[in-house]
């Protein structure tokens, strides 16, 4: 399971989230950061409109949109709070 929920978020221009997790832990991420691709399921995310209709589904503990686009609760936590690093292409929380 995953470490930390994500409890809020509002989406931002720019493809940009303001996100709070479970802890208190407040930030910014840059969903280009974090997706570098966007295709396949990402793909509608392009478009400000749908990017902007992400919400926290609480069962899951992470942001998601309409289509079932989701992103690890884990990798949000580690990019907002500058706490990660990348080991043979995995990110890892420090």
């Amino acid at each position: 399971m995953f470490l930390i929920d994500v409890t809020d978020v509002h989406a931002l221009p720019n493809r940009q989230l303001e996100l709070t997790f479970e802890d208190g832990v407040h930030g910014t991420v840059e969903m280009d950061q974090i997706l570098r691709n966007y295709s396949g399921v990402f793909e509608p995310l392009l478009e400000a409109a749908y990017f902007q209709q992400v919400k926290v589904d609480q069962e899951l503990g992470t942001i998601v949109w309409p289509n079932g686009a989701d992103v690890c609760p884990d990798v949000l936590y580690a990019y907002t709070t500058g706490k990660y690093k990348v080991v043979d292409g995995e990110i890892l929380l420090s």
